[in-house]
């Protein structure tokens, strides 16, 4: 199949016209709307430095479904320390600064570039990005960021600095988004690392339904806080914040 170019326009193709290897389209931009456009249709950007804009919608998708978390013994034991202290939204550059240092320190290319960074960062000034970051002795250790639709946490990066930071960093968003009602966290594409952890391959077929189903339900918009049910009282109830494509 072709590789579609995208217009100035927000809108995608379908995402069952992606190629194989899940590569849908190319072009456009990082704005919010684009990026809302993409994610409400399941597509991702993802590209390297130097690259042009790629956009995602792989078969089949690696989703965590909050109810199936495996947390192990071990892991367990670590939380029970309270040796981490985890808080909500108070670092969100950091965060995604910090997963593109990480990678770049060993090695790895990264797709984090300073146009990312900038474009989800606006996302997150409008309420629909966040960080859960992960302290140990008033330092940042890990962390992770994603993207919130719905009912439905799109994750996009995750660091450590210590050891198990960001497993923490997700059993606590986990926790939150259990709370919330939410239905699934999008993975993206295979790692290990979360299928130990209990995430699972859907088709794209049933990953698309599922999205739509959580679409349905209330958007939440707004800065998370501590308190998951002070920050839930602080944010928009039962309606799209923005007019979407």
């Amino acid at each position: 199949m072709a590789v579609f170019l995208l217009s100035r326009d927000a809108a995608f193709p379908p995402p069952y016209l992606a190629q194989s290897n899940g590569l849908l389209a190319v072009g456009g931009d990082l704005s919010v709307e684009r990026l809302i456009s993409a994610y409400r249709n399941g597509i991702f950007p993802w590209y390297m430095e130097g690259e042009p804009i790629l956009w995602w919608s792989p078969d089949p998708r690696l989703v965590l479904f909050p109810k199936r978390l495996h947390v192990s013994r071990r892991l367990k034991r670590i939380l029970k320390k309270g040796a981490f202290h985890v808080t909500w939204d108070t670092a969100f550059r950091a965060v995604i600064t910090e997963c593109a240092r990480c990678r770049l320190e060993r090695g790895t290319k990264t797709w984090i570039d300073q146009n990312m960074i900038d474009a989800y960062c606006r996302l997150h000034e409008r309420g629909l990005a966040h960080s859960v970051e992960v302290w140990r002795e008033g330092v940042l250790c890990g962390g992770l960021y994603g993207v919130a639709l719905g009912r439905c946490f799109f994750g996009e990066s995750m660091f450590s600095r210590v050891s198990d930071a960001s497993k923490v960093a997700l059993v606590s968003l986990v926790d939150r988004l259990l709370q919330w009602s939410f239905s699934m966290i999008d993975c993206q594409t295979p790692t290990a690392h979360l299928v130990r952890m209990g995430a699972e391959h859907l088709p794209r077929s049933l990953f698309l339904e599922l999205l739509g189903n959580a679409l349905r339900l209330p958007w939440l918009a707004g800065k998370w806080t501590q308190d998951p049910e002070e920050a839930e009282k602080g944010m928009l109830h039962g309606r799209r914040p923005f007019s979407l494509p």
